[in-house]
């Protein structure tokens, strides 16, 4: 994919309201979403700061025998690419964690109490699916990203996301809407350039294992079967 920075990014996107902190500004479980709530959590998890220790490091088995893989700089080490964050140094935007659905105020809690900070997506994981979930890991995937955003009461995963949404022209398409394939989904903030590029945010690989913002060209979310989808119950905002 064509990458930007994420600061680079956000100076693009959408302006959002004055948060009274980021872990607290994403908000609770809703039955509907404006699309400025929408934007407004997504940048909450990109803006997030943390600091976590070495407790917070895993490479290794869970008290239940799931192996988690934290995206700390010894991934590497590992056989995995995209490791970026340090123990004992300031890190920006919430880790990927294969089923993580936390909040920025419950991941903090929780790296305080020494979970591991995330948990990378691997072929294993992908083919187990739930049953590959640590209770001891802290963050977030893709499609509970997403749900935040949409103020969903639960995680909804990549398969469930189209009974709760439904497909929109590309024309069409406003902030706070998703690309959805069978494998991943982003949420749209804007065009980058009409019909060639969008700005979306997402929690995945690409860069790295955490919520990330990025410009990705049509053409490539085209090639990967992704399909543009608007949420049943989101709302536009008060003129």
């Amino acid at each position: 994919m064509k990458w930007i920075t994420l600061l680079a990014l956000l100076s693009l996107l959408p302006s959002c309201a004055p948060m009274n902190g980021y872990a607290t500004f994403v908000l609770g479980p809703s039955s509907s979403v404006t699309r400025s709530q929408s934007m407004n959590i997504a940048n909450a998890y990109t803006q997030m700061r943390w600091t976590p220790s070495a407790k917070n490091i895993s490479h290794s088995l869970d008290r239940d025998d799931i192996l988690v893989h934290t995206p700390d700089h010894q991934l590497s080490n590992h056989g995995y690419a995209n490791g970026w964050w340090w123990a004992d140094r300031e890190n920006a935007s919430m880790p990927y964690q294969w089923g993580g659905f936390d909040t920025p105020e419950s991941f903090l809690r929780k790296i305080g109490s020494g979970h591991a900070a995330g948990d990378i997506a691997t072929a294993e994981k992908r083919t187990a699916g739930d049953a590959a979930v640590s209770k001891q890991a802290a963050g977030i995937d893709c499609s509970g990203f997403v749900s935040r955003c949409w103020r969903l009461s639960r995680p909804f995963s990549t398969a469930q996301l189209p009974a709760i949404s439904t497909p929109i022209r590309w024309a069409e398409l406003k902030p706070g809407d998703i690309f959805l394939n069978d494998k991943h989904v982003l949420l749209f903030a804007q065009w980058a350039v009409p019909g060639s590029a969008v700005l979306c945010y997402e929690a995945g690989p690409f860069p790295q294992w955490k919520v990330s913002a990025a410009r990705i060209p049509t053409e490539l979310l085209f090639a990967q079967g992704y399909e543009p989808r608007r949420y049943t119950n989101i709302t536009e905002d008060p003129s």
